[in-house]
């Protein structure tokens, strides 16, 4: 049997070491001082057009460097296509491809990896996603002393912890690949982002992360404790080791993992970190973080909240249900009053990540495959936001939307893509997250119409932000500051335009993500007896 898990996390880490052993050759300083200065003179020009091309060595090591990754990325999609054309959709709710081996057999720790159609698709998701990244940071880092060098070798290593963070099936070992991602996006953040906060930003991303990573050490810790076993499998299920578990202690485990998902997702009130470490984030560090790593507190909910502690769901259900809302209302309204873009895009994901959790707590198929489906969705329509966000930005030099005025007039292309993306944020019909929020708010009414209607407020107020900025930058009079923008070069039209396909492809077409996510997500509804529930009508 091929092990195609494994091939696949273990591509993208051999790439980053491969960059990491390149001999370091060094970007001329009086070439690294043109090219900024070509940045600073030439703000209305397009991301290509004020980088000074690299000389000697410098340029030949920069662009291997680039090669290489989009190489290993490639080549780890393709895998992980192999793999998929593989997948047996009729059993798509169960685990396949399925390896495991002793790691730490003393203490129960397997190497244990494998998907069912959830973790199959969001794994897929983030093996598109990379490449795209790596095309839109092609010039980012010219003016850089190692030409991104050690950017570059950081996506690598978090796209090998992001394939093994879906695919863990041993609890330990998700929670290894749980926190070993905090570390290239740390460095990615607080070296290569953008502006004076940015240190700032990747201490607040790490501290948070650090501090729900600990606390569910010490869930994980009990479930071996009470189960006896870190294996996924053995766990779940009427038969499963923690069957028996005693209700109390069955709550707090749940509470252990459920803040650091929460944490992760984000959620309000812990979500603070994520405008911040987003609005000093590159837009491809903003493309993972929000469009990858997130979702893995909403997976985790699904995988090891619902299937853990399928009776202590049922106590927090409403408060999580409350929370949710919280988050989508708070998250919009916030959005509308931001002036810098990068960081509106990043309180548009705290409002679409409470539709997420709304739909796993509503405990209805309906509601559960629709926030699946809006994971992956989110992943594609927010990563191209960011991404056309970043071409804007890499033209102005800024990311405050004051700065625009008019692109549409000059970049009509652009300002065609910016709308479109914006359009597939707000969830316009045809377009792929309309059919996840739909989904969501089928099984929420099912659920209890109450939390339906309210979360209307939320699709509402998306218009408003995602319109209001369309307008603000693309229309009106062209700014002076903008008059000199291109349209999209070649390379631009690569790394947004797949992400385009998807987004249309799957809203006029969604059948083959729902065949591959609803059997899955309906294993993870828990029957209720919550009184509230029932009243609802969710029987």
């Amino acid at each position: 049997m091929i092990p195609w898990l494994t091939i696949a996390i273990a591509l993208p880490a051999i790439g980053a070491v491969l960059i990491w052993a390149l001999p370091r050759v060094k970007t001329p300083a009086g070439e690294r001082a043109a090219s900024v200065a070509a940045t600073a003179e030439g703000g209305g020009g397009t991301a290509t057009a004020v980088r000074a091309p690299a000389v000697a060595g410098g340029a030949a090591s920069a662009e291997n460097v680039k090669r290489i990754t989009l190489g290993f990325s490639l080549a780890t999609l393709l895998v992980l296509v192999g793999m998929t054309l593989r997948f047996d959709l009729s059993n798509a709710g169960s685990l396949q491809f399925v390896e495991e081996y002793p790691w730490i057999p003393r203490f129960g720790v397997h190497y244990a990896v494998g998907v069912d159609g959830i973790a199959l698709t969001l794994i897929l998701m983030s093996a598109i996603l990379v490449p795209l990244v790596v095309l839109a940071a092609w010039r980012e880092h010219d003016d850089r002393e190692d030409g991104g060098r050690g950017y570059f070798a950081l996506i690598l290593a978090l796209e090998a912890m992001m394939i093994g963070v879906f695919a863990a099936t041993d609890v330990f070992l998700f929670y290894v690949f749980f926190e070993a991602m905090l570390i290239p996006v740390y460095f990615m953040i607080g070296r290569y982002g953008r502006g004076d906060d940015r240190a700032r930003a990747a201490v607040k991303f790490l501290l948070y992360s650090l501090a729900g990573g600990l606390i569910m050490l010490v869930a994980v810790i009990g479930v071996f404790v009470h189960g006896g076993t870190f294996l996924w499998a053995d766990l779940v299920g009427e038969n499963g080791a923690l069957a028996a578990l005693d209700p109390s202690t069955a709550r707090w485990l749940f509470l252990g993992f459920f803040i650091a998902f929460a944490i992760k997702a984000p959620m309000w009130p812990v979500h603070t970190w994520l405008p911040q470490a987003a609005g000093a984030s590159r837009p491809g560090t903003a493309v993972l973080l929000v469009g990858v790593l997130d979702k893995v507190g909403t997976y985790g909910m699904l995988r090891y909240c619902m299937e853990l502690f399928p009776d202590a769901v049922e106590v927090f259900v409403w408060p999580v249900v409350a929370l949710s809302l919280v988050s989508i209302v708070y998250g919009a309204v916030l959005a509308i009053g931001q002036s810098d873009m990068m960081r509106l895009v990043a309180y548009t994901s705290i409002s679409h990540f409470g539709f997420i959790t709304l739909g796993i707590f509503a405990l209805t198929p309906q509601s559960q495959t629709g926030a699946a489906l809006y994971m992956v969705n989110h992943g594609f329509a927010t990563g191209a936001l960011f991404l056309v966000v970043g071409l804007l930005i890499a033209r102005r030099g800024s990311s405050r939307i004051e700065d625009f005025s008019g692109v549409r007039n000059v970049a009509p292309k652009l300002a065609g893509v910016f709308l479109v993306t914006g359009l597939a944020g707000l969830a316009l019909p045809g377009l792929a997250p309309f059919i996840s929020e739909f989904l969501v708010f089928v099984g929420v009414y099912a659920f209890n119409p109450v939390p339906a209607v309210i979360a209307v407020i939320g699709v509402v107020l998306a218009a408003l932000y995602i319109l209001w900025m369309y307008q603000r930058t693309m229309t009106g009079p062209t700014a002076e500051s903008v008059s000199g923008f291109t349209d999209l070069s070649a390379r631009e039209s690569w790394v947004v335009g797949p992400l385009l396909a998807l987004i249309i492809v799957f809203g006029l077409y969604p059948q083959p993500l729902l065949d591959a996510i609803e059997p899955a997500a309906e294993r993870t509804v828990v029957v209720t007896t919550v009184d509230s529930a029932e009243e609802g009508g969710a029987e």
